[in-house]
């Protein structure tokens, strides 16, 4: 039931480039807005399928009587934000300050976002 409540904080067309999902939009500042919306709702589910992970985690550690496996999911989320930033920001610096950096950094950011929930909710099932 969790994850289902999950999917429904992702975009239904969850494969697709972001970018390509906001293909209606007329504008850059539209499609920029509609990237935008994308990413708050990947970082929503980021945070609740962190919770899970660590549930997870919790319970493991509780049954085994050792203190390791939230520490590791702790350690491997700070990893992965660190990765997501530095890639997005690299993915940015490709377009050399034009128009479409910030759409290209956010889109970057859904996507790696998206890849890192499905992450999580393996460790969590």
């Amino acid at each position: 039931m969790r994850h289902v409540l999950l999917l429904l904080l992702l975009s239904s067309a969850a494969l697709a480039d972001p970018t390509l999902e906001c293909s209606d939009a007329g504008s850059q500042v539209e499609i920029g807005s509609c990237v935008g919306a994308m990413e708050d709702r990947v970082a929503q589910a980021l945070e609740e399928s962190y919770g899970f992970a660590m549930q997870a985690a919790k319970e493991l550690d509780d049954v085994t009587g050792r203190i390791v496996a939230q520490p590791a999911l702790e350690a491997a989320q700070s990893a992965w934000e660190g990765y997501r930033d530095a890639q997005c920001e690299a993915i940015g610096a490709s377009y050399g300050g034009g128009s479409g950096t910030g759409i290209a950094i956010t889109s970057c950011r859904v996507d790696l976002g998206r890849a890192r929930v499905d992450e999580l909710l393996r460790f969590a099932d």
